[in-house]
């Protein structure tokens, strides 16, 4: 038993030896300081708590006891503040003007990023007010906007892109994508934070949306499960960055399952609908109804000729 330990022991050493022996060819993967990068769970810990700023009476935070709702917000809006500041000056650093800055400046522009995404709060409230209400006004199913706050996954998506949104115009690296991809993970819809969003947004059963970096969508859009707004070719890889490779859906818009609409120069014109299953690479004017043709459907009894 002895022997057979020891040969395990120099197994498992050399194996270790093998693996870190593998971190030092250089490569992007074999990046180990994990601490040079904002922490994915500080991450996700800050949108929860943000979701609870945004509907105190419906998310709760146990971390804190407090006799009246005021003191135990402001306590949660510290906590906010002290934690996002120290992720953003982590993230910051991924920045160009950023990259060989002082740790005062980095920290200076940490604090002042964190409290200028928080002056915003009530701005991102506003929309997500008016979100609530298209959801509540599209969707029968609804039993009360309770419903949609606590159990609706396209609600929760749209609030999480309402607070990545903002920290994406502040030009914060690293943790808005960071809060998207969270929510994508939690829903299923995929909103990267540079999409901008008009109020009334509506997103129906919403799994597996995906909207693009540069897509422009109007007020009072509703969308459907399974829908793309996405980029009609990404072969130019970076060289496209910043570049409008999405689509801009006016307002008035409704876009139903499983739709594919592409590309930078493509408009969806105000109060147009577009059907199911279809696949848009080209502009739509305003008022529009566009399908596609329905294929004949085969029925058979199962014994008739060709049964299944």
């Amino acid at each position: 038993m002895a022997a057979d330990n020891t040969l395990t022991n120099q197994r498992v050493r050399k194996l270790t030896d093998v693996i870190l022996s593998d971190y030092e060819l250089g490569r992007d993967v074999d990046q180990i300081d994990v601490f040079s990068r904002p922490d994915s769970a500080v991450v996700t810990d800050i949108t929860l708590k943000l979701l609870n700023i945004l509907y105190p009476g419906y998310y709760r935070e146990r971390n804190y006891r407090s006799y009246n709702y005021n003191s135990r917000i402001s306590v949660l809006i510290e906590d906010v503040l002290y934690n996002l500041q120290k992720q953003i000056a982590i993230a910051l650093r991924f920045a160009k003007d950023y990259q060989d800055a002082s740790y005062e400046t980095v920290s200076a522009a940490a604090e002042d990023k964190a409290i200028r995404f928080l002056e915003e709060i009530p701005k991102i409230r506003a929309l997500a007010d008016t979100d609530l209400e298209a959801f509540y006004e599209g969707d029968p199913a609804a039993f009360n906007k309770e419903e949609i706050v606590l159990c609706y996954p396209g609600f929760l998506a749209s609030s999480i892109n309402r607070l990545a949104h903002e920290m994406f115009l502040l030009e914060i690296p690293l943790i808005p994508r960071m809060m998207t991809e969270y929510a994508h993970s939690r829903t299923g819809i995929d909103i990267h934070p540079g999409a901008t969003i008009g109020r009334y947004f509506f997103m129906d059963h919403g799994t597996g949306i995906v909207v693009g970096e540069t897509s422009i969508i109007g007020e009072h859009v509703k969308v459907y499960q399974g829908v793309t707004i996405g980029a009609l070719s990404t072969k130019g890889g970076q060289r496209l960055k910043g570049a409008k490779r999405h689509p801009t859906i006016e307002d008035d818009v409704t876009i139903y399952g499983g739709a594919t609409i592409l590309g930078g120069d493509t408009v969806i014109g105000k109060g147009s609908v577009i059907g199911g299953n279809v696949f848009i690479t080209t502009s739509v004017k305003p008022g529009s109804r566009v399908s596609v043709k329905t294929q004949e459907l085969l029925i058979k009894r199962g014994d008739e000729d060709g049964a299944w």
